[in-house]
């Protein structure tokens, strides 16, 4: 079994941040899969992003997107989580490289492709190195419940810290 590693934690502690600084200190070619990232304008908030680490990006919800699927006042584009999200999760675990979901939550959850393959890959013995969201949700408190799966709870205190502690996890 690989490693299972989960970061959580409240909306805006850095969890993404800290995700992305511990993959800057792996080797180039050790990762794949998707990250997401806040859409802004001088307003605030707008939307947000699936950036792969390949280089793909699409728009994952968006205040001005129409969809049945909603969180709060984001549309959500399951498109751009069936495909650029599924696959980039599906080449990693392919090519035996640490498999990185950034974020297990309610928009991404919308996706049932993107939930069974989230399963499929926690119960595989691909590494994983992720985030989940900290409030209760169903898919969410699943995942967590996992066999093998390490939640860790990110807070604004301790994110430097971890930084080269889950490094040294990874890295083996």
């Amino acid at each position: 079994m690989g490693t299972k590693l989960l970061l959580t934690g409240a909306p805006g502690c850095g969890k993404t941040t800290l995700l992305r600084k511990v993959l800057e200190r792996l080797p180039a070619d050790a990762a794949g899969g998707f990250y997401t990232q806040e859409m802004r304008t001088s307003s605030g908030r707008i939307g947000f992003e699936i950036v792969t680490l390949s280089g793909r990006r699409a728009i994952l919800a968006h205040v001005d997107v129409r969809s049945n699927w909603r969180v709060g006042r984001y549309g959500v584009n399951l498109n751009a989580m069936d495909e650029v999200a599924v696959p980039a999760l599906l080449e990693a675990q392919q090519a035996g490289r640490l498999v990185v979901i950034d974020e297990i939550g309610p928009m991404e959850a919308f996706s049932a492709r993107f939930c069974q393959l989230v399963e499929a890959v926690l119960r595989s013995p691909a590494d994983v190195f992720g985030t989940v969201v900290l409030r209760p949700t169903p898919f969410g408190d699943r995942v967590k419940a996992l066999p093998g799966v390490k939640v860790i709870q990110v807070t604004p205190q301790n994110r430097d810290e971890l930084e080269e502690k889950i490094t040294r996890l990874l890295l083996g």
